[in-house]
């Protein structure tokens, strides 16, 4: 995007405000960031290129997940050692699935994703977000929970590889994993998705896909939006904050699939 069209007040404008949203959805469900994001760059900024959007916003999501770190340590919500555990595997994932998404059409990995988030919103429906189910969960969490690494690692793989975050792969595999409820899931999740996406920034930094202006715009309305997102997700209770979360993913899924079908 040449350097007058991004100084352009409309863009500027535009740019913040999806930055607020973005901030507010990661502070609110520790997720969505980069699945928002993207689509915002696109059709809102007006970004042309697809993985141009992809590395922005990881960038930009990155570093607005690393500021709620702040807001959620303040709330008592960041458990830091579960959180390390699950992201320094990962980090290492996603520098692999980064790769296999740079080498994959944009349009089969929003399809796949939509699917991916489809799933996890289903499960998010039918299983109690309180902290006494996770622990006290059915068999088939065992696995998760004696492999956090294992998980971060998995999850790393599939963040690099759609380009994002992660948060929506991350909170409830944390949850599960790490015996947290889904208010310090968030928070804890927080950890992973500003390392998952700094990391595929990175990646796409090297391939000259991000920009760095737009990214800083996307910073600057992340900041207020995660500040009121973090503070929003304390007077919800945990339930409803679950069945939130497992709405925005069928909505999001279905606009990836509507948008993808259309273009």
């Amino acid at each position: 995007m040449p350097i007058e069209t991004i100084l352009d007040p409309v863009i500027i404008f535009l740019s913040i405000i999806s930055g607020v949203i973005v901030g507010f959805s990661l502070g609110l469900i520790g997720g969505g960031g980069s699945v928002l994001a993207v689509p915002l760059l696109l059709y809102v900024v007006g970004v042309k290129d697809t993985h141009l959007a992809i590395g922005t916003s990881a960038l930009a999501v990155g570093i607005i997940a690393g500021i709620s770190i702040l807001n959620h340590k303040k709330l008592g919500n960041i458990q830091i050692r579960k959180g390390l555990l699950f992201a320094i595997p990962g980090i290492a994932g996603t520098l692999l699935g980064a790769q296999l998404g740079l080498w994959t059409p944009s349009e089969n990995i929003l399809i796949l994703f939509a699917g991916f988030m489809a799933v996890i919103g289903f499960l998010m429906l039918r299983k109690n977000a309180s902290k006494q189910e996770v622990t006290n969960g059915g068999s088939n969490l065992i696995f998760l929970k004696k492999n956090v690494s294992l998980s971060g690692f998995s999850v790393g793989v599939l963040a690099g590889y759609f380009g994002i975050g992660g948060g929506f792969l991350v909170v409830p595999t944390i949850m599960y994993s790490g015996g947290l409820n889904i208010i310090q899931a968030i928070g804890t999740s927080l950890v992973s998705v500003s390392s998952f996406g700094l990391t595929t920034a990175a990646r796409y930094f090297v391939a000259g896909q991000v920009d760095l202006i737009i990214a800083a715009l996307l910073i600057i309305g992340g900041i207020m939006g995660g500040y009121f997102g973090a503070k929003t997700s304390e007077k919800i209770p945990k339930e409803d904050l679950s069945k939130v979360f497992a709405v925005v993913l069928f909505a999001v899924a279905a606009y990836i699939v509507i948008r993808t079908a259309a273009a």
